[in-house]
């Protein structure tokens, strides 16, 4: 299955090679094309920073297992964008050192003067994009620590939550207990009850009868 980060590798891939095609253009065109080809390398450079941003945000989302992998292509990719910059670079100096401040095209004169200013971008560009990888290195780093404290945190709640609960069984339980054995003594008060009634009433009886015959007995 081909995932987003392999689409952007093949993106990538394809960036690169048109750059480093181009880089190779550089030194043997004319004024014209090569105002074309600066204009086209430096936007495809900043493409492909763009895409390496997409890149590193996108392994944070792929399975552990392979995304140790990924994260040392991407930083192969990282150095090797670098290195396109500096022969860009390297280029474009070679080309304006030919031709010298005193050429007398208008244009060379222009690309000349903002050359500077444009290496400086590139390499600005370059190392913001290396800043922002170690940033976001580092935020998915607080973000994964985060992350862990939240799940250990949860599970400490689980765990008091499993407890609490089978103490409340077990409250449940002795008290169901404790109903039963009340009901328990209950009965048997109510058995020793009837039980002293009726010695109460055999005894009566007894007792009625036991008058009964001593005064039959007076009698006769």
């Amino acid at each position: 299955m081909v995932t987003l980060f392999d689409n952007y590798e093949q993106q990538y891939s394809v960036l690169t090679a048109d750059i480093t095609a181009q880089i190779g253009s550089l030194a043997a065109s004319n004024t014209k094309d090569r105002r074309q080809l600066i204009s086209n390398i430096e936007k495809h450079v900043e493409e492909a920073q763009e895409l390496l941003e997409q890149m590193d945000l996108e392994v944070r989302e792929i399975e552990a297992p392979k995304r140790t992998r990924c994260r040392t292509k991407l930083d192969c990719y990282r150095a090797e964008l670098k290195r396109l910059t500096l022969e860009y670079i390297k280029a474009r100096s070679i080309k304006q050192g030919s031709l010298g401040y005193d050429s007398t095209d208008p244009d060379d004169i222009y690309d000349a003067r903002i050359s500077n200013n444009q290496k400086q971008r590139l390499l600005d560009n370059t190392e913001r994009l290396e800043r922002s990888g170690k940033k976001l290195e580092e935020g998915y780093k607080i973000l994964v620590e985060t992350e862990q404290t939240g799940s250990q945190i949860l599970q400490n709640l689980g765990e008091q939550r499993e407890t609490i609960q089978k103490s409340r069984n077990r409250l449940r339980e002795t008290d169901e207990e404790l109903s039963r054995a009340s009901r328990i003594l209950n009965a048997m008060v109510m058995r020793s009850l009837q039980q002293k009634f009726i010695l109460f009433i055999v005894g009566a009886c007894m007792f009625i009868a036991l008058c009964i015959g001593i005064y039959l007995g007076f009698k006769n």
